[in-house]
């Protein structure tokens, strides 16, 4: 698992010559591939692996597996507001799915919500936000499943134990 730091691009490799978390997983034992994506603007937990079925399996839209998100976003935000993204916003002509969706913090300046998902459009969280007219400014990924980001430090990572990978497994019913 790595800790994404904002600015760096999901892939392993970039044309357009940006900093890729490529760059950040280079001193690990084996070749290992994103599970999952973070736009270049988002932060926070990124699962990688060198199984292509593991991948998969957490990357397919039939394993639901529950993430959790920090999202700071202005202006403040209404109940209206919270009750139409929970409920589903329509993006590309699909409505999203239900979500839960806490507010955490909320101040005159800022509010953090915490977002949890079980399906991961592109971009999801800032389209839904964008559609009810809030901007994020910011946005982490906290937790995929069971795991969680905890204190690693952002860009590093660190492999997944044993008991995380098992409970991965469980939380798409693969073990």
């Amino acid at each position: 698992m790595l800790n994404k730091p904002r600015g760096y691009v999901t892939t392993m490799n970039d044309e357009l010559g940006r900093k890729c978390v490529a760059d950040l997983v280079d001193d690990a034992p084996e070749r290992v591939f994103p599970a999952g994506r973070l736009d270049k603007d988002s932060e926070g937990l990124l699962l990688f692996s060198n199984d292509g079925e593991f991948i998969n399996m957490m990357t397919h839209p039939s394993g639901h597996v529950q993430k959790l998100y920090r999202v700071t976003v202005r202006p403040p935000v209404s109940d209206e507001q919270l009750y139409e993204m929970s409920n589903g916003i329509v993006i590309d002509g699909k409505k999203t799915a239900k979500c839960n969706i806490v507010p955490l913090v909320d101040d005159d300046d800022r509010v953090v919500l915490e977002f949890e998902l079980n399906e991961g459009r592109n971009r999801q969280i800032r389209r839904m936000c964008e559609a009810v007219g809030l901007e994020v400014v910011r946005l982490r990924r906290t937790s995929i499943g069971p795991v969680k980001l905890g204190m690693l430090k952002p860009g590093a990572w660190r492999e997944l134990t044993a008991e995380e990978l098992r409970a991965l497994r469980n939380a798409v019913g693969k073990e």
